[in-house]
């Protein structure tokens, strides 16, 4: 069995931008005094879903990128589906750091534009992932 060293640095990189985005909410809780919820504050509802976004997609990439290195994928195959993935969940904090980019608001077309390549890019790499690793082991 190959120790997955791809998923370990995705997984690294990953979890440095969890803790990115999880400062930026406390920061923004702390600073306008929500202790729970959003205050009704979409500023902080933009934060907490960029952050729980992540965390609901990482965790579960980085197990199946893990199994996929050591099993049958390909470590390039490995490698191009990392880099997506990372890329498309930068784009996508980055779209849901603006009103353009959460609520769908006229100003600003690349930040919807970032918000598809981000959605796309996770969608992608999961089935890239799941067919792949069907693929090899049937």
């Amino acid at each position: 069995m190959t120790i997955p060293i791809i998923a370990a640095v995705a997984g690294a990189i990953l979890v440095i931008l969890q803790a990115i985005l999880m400062i930026l909410v406390g920061m923004h809780r702390i600073r306008n005094k929500v202790n729970l919820g959003t205050g009704e504050d979409p500023a902080l509802e933009r934060k907490i879903r960029r952050h729980g976004n992540l965390a609901e997609n990482a965790a579960l990439f980085i197990v199946v990128l893990a199994l996929a290195e050591m099993t049958v994928v390909p470590n390039n195959v490995v490698r191009i589906i990392a880099i997506v993935f990372i890329l498309g969940r930068i784009f996508h904090a980055i779209a849901l750091s603006t009103v353009a980019g959460s609520h769908g608001s006229s100003n600003g077309k690349i930040f919807p534009i970032f918000r598809a390549i981000g959605a796309f890019s996770t969608f992608g790499s999961f089935l890239a992932l799941g067919f792949y690793l069907l693929a090899g082991i049937f």
